[in-house]
């Protein structure tokens, strides 16, 4: 339900039954219904996290610059595309992805406690592969592929529909490939002229 509808837009009323249990239960348990939205966090995040810190870690071990540039654009997407396929239905890749567009979001905290740290990872890995790059370029580079991640991870087939089926956001792999493909070579080919003044 958070997934489909959002985090304000789900109650603890609608929850309570479509779950077939008394609305208490939910603050029984976890106290309120955004305790129980972070529970689904520190349920899930974890494996996200581990899978970014591995890929990040192959692409910090590869000499060749290509090569690393690849890894670390792939340590970002993947896990999250990945998710597109998971056991129910992608709700916990749409919830991340609401979460990090919601403007409520800041005052959860979330994201600050459950993926900053590894997102800072992610900034210091782009940096050692651009490293003539100013921070504020690293961090524009890093927002871009996050921006890319979501159109996908929200899709609700209008990717399919405006390519009359020839790409298709429920083909996770397919999409990794090719949002890959871009987003490494938008970062390598940047025309930094454009931007120096910034």
């Amino acid at each position: 339900m958070f997934g489909r509808f959002g985090f304000d837009a789900t109650t603890s009323r609608k929850i309570a039954t479509d779950a077939g249990v008394p609305v208490a239960l939910i603050n029984y348990h976890f106290g309120s219904k955004e305790g129980l939205y972070r529970a689904i966090f520190e349920k899930r995040s974890p494996a996200i996290r581990d899978q970014r810190v591995v890929g990040l870690q192959l692409a910090r071990s590869e000499a060749d610059w290509d090569k690393r540039v690849e890894l670390v654009v792939k340590a970002l997407i993947v896990p999250m595309f990945g998710l597109r396929n998971d056991g129910n239905d992608g709700a916990f890749g749409r919830i991340l992805a609401r979460e990090l567009s919601d403007p409520s979001s800041e005052g959860r905290g979330i994201f600050r406690e459950m993926f900053d740290p590894v997102a800072e990872m992610m900034l210091d890995a782009l940096a050692e592969c651009f490293p003539d790059w100013t921070r504020a370029e690293v961090n524009w580079a890093y927002q871009t592929m996050l921006g890319a991640m979501m159109i996908v991870m929200m899709d609700n087939g209008r990717i399919a529909r405006l390519s009359d089926g020839t790409a298709d956001s429920e083909d996770p792999e397919t999409a990794a490939i090719h949002i890959a493909a871009i987003l490494t070579a938008g970062l390598k080919h940047r025309d930094r002229g454009q931007t120096s003044g910034s």
